[in-house]
């Protein structure tokens, strides 16, 4: 049994009645997922629940996605389901080292899988997500850009708009979107990459263009919790009511998820802040979006 799904098995034994790992098959393939739900599931059997969507980073697993981030207590505060999807060879495809068009459809698995949750668990279609780290956040991009019609809201944390989503990007909606990246980020550079990435303040504005709210009046506060970690943060935004778009600059910050343990996986990922609480900050972000 490989290492991954050992985590993933430990993981969901962690919550018995509230987190699953389940698999659907989308193109012949058997695709891996783990659903976690609140407490609150089970006590308001009348309720639609929102489910935000939490991708991992290449080469994470979901259940170290799951047990990094700790969205879950998230969910238990502001009842939610979140779901962890597993990408083929823990990847996924926004055109990096892959054809965007020809590689893993791994679009198609999230509209699969999306159409399997509300299958089998009372979702609000209205209330949809999608987050991620480095890679998944690049992923849950692409699915802003083009999944626009199912999802009310993303947020990409150290992943900023890869250029094959950009070049592919023609599907008409609007989306709300979060940035979360530091500048001291050396595994995916927040000045962005010629040829791979754009940076972090270019995929605001390209997101800004997108909803048609280049021209809204933008808030903008600076975020400093805990005035020891050696970050700070700076918070922009630029909405209309419906959409918003929104970068959090962690000046110092490095490759991780604002508020996390530390984590290493022998990259320098450097430091993490504590000025805020990622997924509050996420989750009070998406919950401000319908579709």
């Amino acid at each position: 049994m490989k290492l991954p799904i050992i985590l993933a098995v430990l993981a969901c034994a962690s919550f018995p009645a509230l987190a699953q790992m389940k698999s659907v098959v989308h193109k012949e393939e058997k695709r891996r997922y783990i659903v976690y739900t609140p407490p609150s599931y089970a006590s308001q059997p009348q309720k639609a629940f929102p489910v935000v969507f939490n991708f991992h980073g290449s080469g994470m697993s979901m259940a170290e996605q799951m047990l990094y981030t700790q969205m879950n207590r998230a969910a238990d505060r502001h009842g939610f389901i979140v779901v962890y999807p597993l990408g083929i060879k823990q990847d996924w495809n926004v055109g990096f080292d892959m054809s965007y068009l020809d590689g893993p459809d791994d679009i198609g698995f999230t509209e699969a899988l999306l159409g399997k949750l509300k299958g089998d668990y009372r979702i609000d279609s209205g209330r949809v997500y999608a987050t991620g780290l480095s890679r998944g956040g690049f992923f849950a991009l692409r699915i802003a850009a083009e999944l626009p019609q199912l999802f009310a809201a993303v947020a990409s944390v150290g992943g900023p708009m890869p250029l094959p989503v950009v070049q592919h990007h023609k599907a008409p909606g609007k989306v709300g979107v979060l940035l979360v990246h530091g500048t001291a980020d050396k595994v995916v550079a927040y000045g962005g990459k010629p040829g791979g990435y754009l940076s972090a303040e270019d995929t605001y504005g390209y997101w800004l263009k997108q909803n048609g709210l280049e021209a809204a009046g933008a808030t903008r506060r600076t975020i400093d919790g805990d005035p020891g970690d050696g970050t700070e943060v700076t918070w922009i935004e630029q909405g209309n009511g419906a959409q918003g778009v929104a970068l959090a600059t962690v000046r110092e910050g490095g490759h991780t998820w604002p508020g996390a343990d530390p984590f290493n996986l022998g990259l320098p990922i450097g430091k993490t802040t504590r000025d805020i609480d990622g997924n509050e900050m996420i989750w009070q972000f998406l919950a401000r979006h319908r579709r």
